[in-house]
């Protein structure tokens, strides 16, 4: 039988990557039974409706807590918000990683809240240069998470696939207007994406000769597919 929790009605939200695994390692290492947490977070944290078996659940990965049961939790486990999360990937989730409030990150980043609160809600950045360098200052973004989180990956990653696909030398001045990286480091990395991908599809090619094209270009297809990854890989080995 499923096990109903019941909880009040809230506006729908995206539920942050929490770490189940992480939850239980602290709770264990307070010498706390799922019961002791569930009567913290309601008598201290206006959680009514926790009982000890959704405390199980959390930490199983049935459920993942919303955003104020997360920052609840974190409180009663003596941790920060970001110890109990996955790699945030999305502007909010970063926010909570830091156990900052929508408030504090509008204010800083010079924005006002309804128009910040619209952009953690449809994850797209409409702010400016200066309140996206503000916002990377404040959520300490390192380079590949300010791109996710300001909607550029999905047009970097388009660039990179024509990049390697074609000619990599006239890629160089548009990736560089998406990811501020030194020229020459972009160069280098983008002349070697060009050179492992053209690599990969010549072995295919050879591996299967005689059999559809379609079936000999997997490897192909996969390195496109996870193209933004392999970027920042190379940028990482060429900055070494």
């Amino acid at each position: 039988m499923c096990r109903v929790f019941p909880r009040p009605p809230r506006p729908h939200q995206s539920a942050p990557p929490f770490n189940a695994i992480a939850a239980r390692r602290l709770r264990t290492a307070l010498a706390m039974g799922p019961e002791h947490v569930a009567h913290g977070l309601r008598t201290s944290y206006g959680l009514p409706y926790v009982s000890a078996d959704l405390v199980v659940a959390w930490e199983r990965g049935q459920v993942a807590p919303t955003n104020p049961e997360l920052s609840a939790l974190a409180a009663v486990l003596w941790c920060s918000p970001g110890e109990l999360l996955g790699k945030p990937r999305t502007l909010r989730e970063h926010r909570i990683a830091r156990g900052l409030a929508p408030e504090d990150v509008a204010r800083t980043a010079g924005l006002e809240l309804p128009a910040y609160l619209r952009m953690e809600d449809t994850n797209v950045w409409r702010g400016n240069e200066r309140q996206a360098t503000a916002l990377a200052e404040m959520l300490d973004l390192s380079l590949p998470d300010f791109v996710t989180v300001t909607g550029r990956e999905a047009k970097l990653a388009e660039m990179l696939r024509s990049a390697v696909t074609t000619r990599w030398q006239a890629y160089v001045r548009p990736v560089a207007k998406t990811v501020p990286l030194d020229r020459r480091l972009l160069e280098d990395t983008l002349q070697q994406l060009h050179q492992d991908y053209q690599g990969q599809m010549v072995a295919s090619l050879s591996w299967a000769a005689g059999s559809a094209a379609s079936e000999s270009s997997d490897a192909g297809r996969d390195f496109l597919d996870r193209i933004v990854d392999h970027f920042w890989a190379a940028v990482q080995d060429n900055t070494e």
